[in-house]
C-alpha cells in the first residue's frame, strides 16, 4: 500500500500542467534525435543543461530523462525503416529492416512501439518497488564479476549471427581488436594509432555502427541497381492476434533483461539489446526465423532498450554513481539544482524522485500517442527517390558522425568502415557479432587487468568470488551444451550417408 500511495504521490506531480508539458518536450525531442544519425541523447542533453538553470528541478529533469528515453524509440525507427542505427538499436537493424524489405515496416515500427511501452512500464514497476534495494545490487559486482559478465555476454555471439559461429567469431574477434585502438586507460601509452593523433581517442562506436550498417546499405542498392522499394502503397499496421501472440512473450523477456542489465555499470541499453535477442534466438517457438524478419527480433530489443534506458536511472538516484555518460549528465543536472543524488535522495526530495518515476509512466504514454499514429509517415520516406533519398541519408550519416567531436576525421573513419560494411556483404560476413566485441573487447581488458592488480596477479580470484565463479561455471555449461549439440547434430549428418 505504501507504494500505491507514493506512486499517487509522484503522478500528483508528474499530471501538473508545466510537467506534462517538459514530459512532452522532452519525449518530442528525444524523438527527433533518436532519428537523426550520429545524434544521440548525449549531445542533445549537453546542450539543453544550461536550460535547468530557469526550469524547476522536478520540470528539467523530467524533460532531460525524456529526451533520454524518447531517443531510444526514435533509434528504431532509423533503424528498422533505414538500416541507420545507433548504439542502442544496431540489433533492430537485423530483423526489423528485414522486414521493411519483406513490406511489414509499418508492423515492424508499430512492434516496436508497443514493446517499448511495455519494457518501460515494466521497468517502472522495478524502479518504483525495487529502487533502493537493487541499488545497492551494483556495490556487490566487483572487477572479476564484471570481468566475468563480459564474457558472459560473448555467448551472444552464437545468437546474433545466422551464418556460420566460426564466422561470427573471427568478425567478433575482428571487433575486440578494433576496440583496443587509442591510448591505454592505465599506461597511458598509445595502441595501434599508427601515429595518427585522431584514433589517440579510439574509434568511435557511432562512426563503426554507421558505416558498417548505414553506408554500407547504401552502397549495396547503388551496386545492385535496383530501383524497388520496399514501400507498396499498402500499410499493414496492425498485427492479426497471432502475430500479437508472438509479441507479447518476447517483449516481457526483453522488457526483464533489460531492466536487469540497466543496474549494471557499462550496462544499459547496447548491452540489453544483444542479450534480449540471443535469449529469443534460444527460447522462442519461432527461433528459427529470428534473424530473417521474425517480430520477435523488434520485440525482445524494443522493449529491452527501454526498460534499461530508465532503470539506469536506480543506481544514479539510490546510490549517486552514474553508470553511463548520459547518467553522468544528469547528476549534473541535479547538482545543478542543489539536488545530491544518492540514498537519501528519496527520504529528502520524495517530491522529485516519485514525480521522476510517475513521468516515467506518462512519457511512455506520450511516445505511444505520437509515435505509432506517425508510422505512416515514417512510411513516407520510402516515396522519396532512391537518387534524393541516398544522397540524403549520407549527409545525415556524415553530419551526426561530425557532430560528435566536430571532426572531419570522424567522417573518413564512417567512410573507410562503409567501404569494410559492404565488402563485409559481398562475401557473407555479418557485421553484428563485430559490434559486439567491439562494445565487449575495452570493458573485458580494464575489468581483467583491474582484477589482476587487485589479486597482484592471481587467477583464482575469478573462481572464489562467487558472481564471478557462477558465470564461469555457466559459460562453461554453455560450452560443453553447444559442443555437444554441434557433435550430435553432425552424427544425424553423417549416419544417413553411411547408410
Amino acid at each position: 500500500m505504501e507504494i500505491l500511495h507514493n506512486l499517487a504521490f509522484g503522478f500528483e506531480h508528474a499530471l501538473t500542467l508545466h510537467n506534462l508539458m517538459y514530459c512532452a518536450i522532452g519525449c518530442v525531442l528525444g524523438t527527433m534525435v533518436g532519428l537523426l544519425p550520429g545524434l544521440g541523447p548525449l549531445a542533445t542533453i549537453s546542450l539543453l543543461l544550461p536550460l535547468t538553470y530557469s526550469i524547476p528541478p522536478t520540470g528539467s529533469l523530467i524533460m532531460l530523462a525524456g529526451i533520454f528515453y524518447g531517443a531510444q524509440y526514435g533509434d528504431s525507427v532509423s533503424a528498422i525503416t533505414m538500416k541507420i542505427p545507433h548504439a542502442s538499436s544496431i540489433v533492430a537493424c537485423i530483423d526489423g529492416y528485414q522486414m521493411t524489405l519483406n513490406g511489414k515496416c509499418g508492423l515492424a515500427l508499430f512492434t516496436a512501439g508497443i514493446s517499448s511501452f511495455i519494457g518501460g512500464t515494466v521497468a517502472i514497476v522495478v524502479l518504483a518497488t525495487m529502487a533502493p534495494a537493487l541499488g545497492e545490487v551494483a556495490f556487490l559486482f566487483g572487477p572479476a564479476d564484471y570481468c566475468a559478465l563480459m564474457l558472459f555476454g560473448f555467448m551472444c555471439v552464437s545468437f546474433v549471427t545466422t551464418g556460420s559461429l566460426l564466422n561470427g567469431l573471427a568478425m567478433a574477434f575482428i571487433g575486440v581488436l578494433l576496440g583496443t585502438v587509442g591510448t591505454d586507460v592505465n599506461s597511458g601509452i598509445a595502441r595501434f594509432t599508427m601515429n595518427f593523433t585522431f584514433l589517440m581517442d579510439g574509434v568511435g562506436l557511432i562512426s563503426v555502427a554507421l558505416g558498417l550498417f548505414g553506408i554500407a546499405e547504401v552502397v549495396k542498392n547503388l551496386d545492385s541497381g535496383s530501383q524497388l522499394t520496399p514501400f507498396n502503397g499498402k500499410i499493414k499496421l496492425m498485427p492479426t492476434w497471432p502475430e500479437f501472440k508472438r509479441i507479447i512473450p518476447s517483449a516481457l523477456r526483453g522488457s526483464v533483461i533489460g531492466s536487469a542489465l540497466g543496474l549494471l555499470p557499462g550496462g544499459g541499453p547496447t548491452i540489453a539489446q544483444f542479450a534480449a535477442y540471443a535469449v529469443d534466438k534460444r527460447f522462442s517457438k519461432y527461433k528459427d526465423e529470428i534473424g530473417h524478419g521474425a517480430i520477435e527480433g523488434v520485440a525482445g530489443q524494443a522493449a529491452a532498450d527501454e526498460a534499461a534506458a530508465r532503470t539506469s536511472f536506480i543506481p544514479l538516484m539510490a546510490i549517486g554513481i552514474p553508470e553511463n555518460a548520459v547518467m553522468a549528465l544528469m547528476m549534473g543536472a541535479f547538482i545543478i539544482q542543489g539536488i545530491q543524488p544518492g540514498p537519501n535522495m528519496i527520504a529528502s526530495h520524495p517530491e522529485l524522485f516519485w514525480g521522476l518515476v510517475a513521468s516515467m509512466w506518462v512519457g511512455s504514454c506520450f511516445l505511444v500517442i505520437l509515435n505509432v499514429p506517425l508510422v505512416r509517415y515514417w512510411l513516407s520516406l520510402f516515396k522519396i527517390p532512391f537518387n534524393v533519398l541516398f544522397p540524403a541519408i549520407l549527409f545525415f550519416c556524415c553530419v551526426g558522425t561530425y557532430s560528435i567531436n566536430n571532426s572531419l576525421d570522424d567522417i573518413f573513419i564512417t567512410a573507410l568502415f562503409g567501404f569494410f560494411g559492404y565488402l563485409f556483404m559481398r562475401v557473407g560476413l555479418e557485421a553484428a557479432p563485430l559490434i559486439l566485441g567491439f562494445i565487449l573487447g575495452p570493458m573485458l581488458e580494464e575489468n581483467f587487468r583491474r582484477a589482476m592488480l587487485l589479486s597482484r596477479g592471481n587467477f583464482s580470484i575469478f573462481i572464489t568470488r562467487p558472481i564471478s565463479g557462477i558465470l564461469l561455471g555457466l559459460i562453461a555449461l554453455f560450452i560443453v551444451w553447444q559442443v555437444s549439440s554441434f557433435y550430435f547434430q553432425s552424427r544425424k549428418v553423417t549416419a544417413p550417408l553411411a547408410a
